[in-house]
């Protein structure tokens, strides 16, 4: 495309954004009193609504993530609401795992439902983040994507988990590893994702952390198709198994969804490799009731950025009453509900700081000063969270069809991203 196609292209597109802008602000922006002109805010309700992968190409669904923010929002109800306000929760919009039913589903959210804020957003892909944060829509999800990393109106419950160079990397995986390994010195890890943005980020994310704690890491690739999950991963094991001078590593890293963990760690089982197995996604109680899945995953190390289920705290007791009231019987936990439910809990306590008169404008206010201690994430405080992780987290081990804790939920000082 030519420079001059290119810059009207460009104003073409900033007109469109500007209309949409005026279109969004005389019907509800994010200026005025509450009560009136407050997009989403009445004088006795705040509508949130949420946007998450429940149906996928591959069979992996976050739709728990939805009954996680319910039941924090339910509780939150229960006892008053916030400020006198009552959350009057949408659900979730299925973005299918789709760049572009993700932003469809957030200019629904936004033009149709005019909602204030987004609480959760939970997803491989985030193609609404620009239009969110052009938009002012406070939208809060798991910061494992880059768009919530510096963006000033998206928030991860965790802090940032992906930063741009400038930022810091969270040292949770590879210093709750070393309690397992007994220590960094002389062992190796090789690292897999899957071939997108995420994956992408992943590598360079988690290939300097790991180096950092001490550990060689001899092989991280972001090779694996993220559409479809592969019949054959022989390709891939054949290169990570003679990744350390010819050896195996003593680790493989998965940064990758269920489906394609439970492929590759079948075949690397099946070469009789016999080193440590980790991801950051298998924390699912539903898994263990299928007898290949809970085989293929058996003795895997599985990172979590929260308390553990099997952690004894007052906050813990208090989250697992509140998902079997949101559910109406009790149900096998699972880390999507954890992500619901700490978005909403995020989003909540910084609606309560921003006080009666809820504007946007209050609420960023609010949400520059805020901190608090003692959570299911451990320490928060923003603005920093945005451009670091908050540091905490543990490993679960299944074993012998139970989860149990190897490295207990602790905070570690952060590394610069280079």
């Amino acid at each position: 495309m030519s420079r001059p196609i290119r810059t009207i292209t460009a104003a073409i597109a900033a007109l469109l954004l500007a209309a949409t802008a005026c279109n969004s602000a005389s019907s509800g922006g994010s200026s005025g009193k509450a009560g009136s002109s407050v997009r989403g805010v009445t004088d006795d309700s705040i509508k949130v609504g949420g946007i998450v992968s429940m149906t996928t190409a591959t069979g992996y669904s976050k739709k728990d993530t939805d009954l996680g923010a319910k039941a924090r929002f339910d509780r939150a109800n229960a006892e008053g609401g916030v400020n006198g306000r009552t959350i009057d929760y949408l659900g979730a919009e299925d973005d299918g795992q789709d760049p572009a039913k993700n932003l469809a589903a957030a200019r629904k959210l936004v033009q149709q439902d005019k909602v204030f804020a987004i609480a959760p957003m939970s997803s491989t892909t985030f193609s609404g983040s620009d239009f969110l944060q052009q938009q002012k829509v406070p939208t809060f999800g798991w910061g494992t994507l880059p768009s919530f990393c510096g963006p000033t109106y998206i928030y991860g419950f965790g802090g940032c988990m992906v930063p741009m160079p400038g930022g810091t990397i969270s040292q949770t995986w590879p210093e709750g590893l070393k309690q397992v390994t007994g220590g960094a010195e002389g062992k190796s890890v090789a690292i897999l994702a899957n071939d997108s943005d995420a994956g992408t980020f992943a590598i360079r994310t988690y290939k300097q952390s790991f180096a950092s704690a001490g550990y060689k890491v001899t092989f991280a690739k972001s090779s694996v198709p993220a559409g479809a999950v592969p019949s054959d991963w022989s390709a891939y094991t054949k290169e990570i198994l003679r990744s350390n001078g010819g050896k195996a590593p003593d680790a493989v890293v998965s940064v990758m969804q269920t489906p394609y963990n439970i492929g590759l760690f079948t075949a690397l089982k099946r070469t009789g490799y016999d080193g440590l197995l980790t991801d950051p996604t298998d924390y699912d109680p539903s898994l263990l009731a299928n007898s290949a899945t809970k085989k293929a995953l058996d003795g895997v190390h599985i990172l979590l950025s929260f308390q553990p289920f099997e952690q004894d705290s007052a906050a813990m007791t208090q989250f697992k009453e509140d998902i079997r009231q949101a559910a109406g019987k009790d149900v096998p936990l699972n880390m999507h509900m954890m992500t619901g439910y700490m978005s909403a809990d995020l989003f909540l306590s910084i609606a309560e700081k921003a006080g009666k008169d809820l504007t946007v404008a209050s609420f960023q206010k609010a949400a520059q000063g805020f901190s608090d201690t003692d959570t299911m994430v451990g320490d928060r405080a923003e603005p920093r969270g945005q451009k670091e992780s908050f540091g905490c987290g543990a490993l679960v081990q299944l074993k012998d069809g139970k989860y149990v804790v190897s490295a207990p939920f602790k905070c570690y000082t952060p590394i610069p991203f280079k």
